[in-house]
C-alpha cells in the first residue's frame, strides 16, 4: 500500500532539513555549482528569504511527518514581459529513497491547485539539465519545452567581451586603413583638383603628334588617294617639265 503523502507550506523548523535536501540535490546534479551553494546554513537563510518575496512559496512533501521532498514556486503577477499571471516552479526535488511513491505527483498537484486559485493560465518549470527522470516525468504531465537557460561565470563573460571588443577595434582599424589608401589612389590619379579634362586634352595632343610623325616618316613616292571628283590614284611627286624647241 502506497504511503500517504502530505503536502503543506514549509515552516521555520523545516528549513534545515530542506537545506540538507538541497545539498544532496546539488551533488546529484551535473550543474550543481549553478544550482545552489554547498553551505547548509547559508541555504537555510536563502530559503527563508524566498518566502519573504512576493508570491514566493515553499511546499514540503512529508511521509509520516518526515520531509522527503520539496518544491519552490513563485506566483508571478502581470509585469513588463507578460500581462498574465503565471506560476513558476523554480525547484522540485524528491529524496532518492522515496521516489516512485507519488511524491512528485503530489507536489505538482499542489502547484496546479495554486495556479488555479490565482487564475494563472500556465505553470512553468525549469528541470535541471541531465535530469532525464524529471524530464520524462514533466513531459508525461504535459510540460512542453518553452525556453532554455544558459549560464556563464562572470570572469569568463568579462574576458570574452574584452577580447571581442579588441577584435572589433582591430577590424575597424583595418577598414580605416583601406579607406585611406583608396582615397590616396584617387587623389594620385586626378589630384585634389579635377584635372581629368586636362589629361584628356593632353592625351589627344600626344596622339596627333604621333600621327604627324608617322606621316613625315612615310616614303615620298607612296601613292595617295586623290580627293578630287575624278578620283583615281596619283603620285605625290610632281612630273618633270620638259621643253621642246622647234628646229
Amino acid at each position: 500500500m502506497r504511503a500517504l503523502v502530505d503536502v503543506r507550506p514549509a515552516v521555520a523548523s523545516d528549513l534545515p532539513v530542506l537545506a540538507s535536501l538541497s545539498v544532496t540535490a546539488r551533488h546529484e546534479a551535473g550543474t550543481g555549482v549553478q544550482l545552489c551553494v554547498g553551505d547548509e546554513e547559508r541555504l537555510a537563510r536563502q530559503l527563508a528569504t524566498l518566502t519573504a518575496l512576493p508570491g514566493g512559496q515553499i511546499k514540503v512533501a512529508a511521509i509520516e511527518g518526515e520531509p522527503v521532498g520539496f518544491m519552490l514556486i513563485r506566483v508571478l503577477e502581470p509585469n513588463l514581459f507578460s500581462d498574465e499571471t503565471s506560476v513558476y516552479v523554480e525547484a522540485l526535488y524528491v529524496s532518492q529513497d522515496f521516489r516512485r511513491r507519488g511524491v512528485g505527483h503530489a507536489l505538482l498537484t499542489e502547484a496546479g491547485e495554486t495556479a488555479a486559485s490565482v487564475g494563472a493560465l500556465e505553470v512553468y518549470s525549469v528541470p535541471l539539465p541531465g535530469s532525464r527522470g524529471v524530464q520524462r516525468f514533466l513531459a508525461r504531465l504535459g510540460f512542453a519545452p518553452a525556453a532554455s537557460h544558459r549560464v556563464v561565470s562572470t570572469a569568463v563573460l568579462l574576458r570574452k567581451l574584452a577580447a571581442e571588443g579588441a577584435g572589433r577595434g582591430q577590424g575597424r582599424g583595418i577598414e580605416d586603413l583601406i579607406a585611406r589608401r583608396r582615397r590616396a589612389r584617387t587623389e594620385t590619379n586626378s589630384g585634389p583638383v579635377d584635372l581629368r579634362s586636362f589629361q584628356a586634352s593632353l592625351a589627344a595632343s600626344q596622339a596627333e603628334q604621333a600621327t604627324g610623325q608617322a606621316i613625315a616618316k612615310a616614303p615620298a613616292n607612296v601613292a595617295v588617294q586623290d580627293d578630287t571628283p575624278t578620283g583615281g590614284w596619283h603620285s605625290d611627286r610632281q612630273p618633270t617639265r620638259r621643253e621642246h624647241r622647234a628646229d
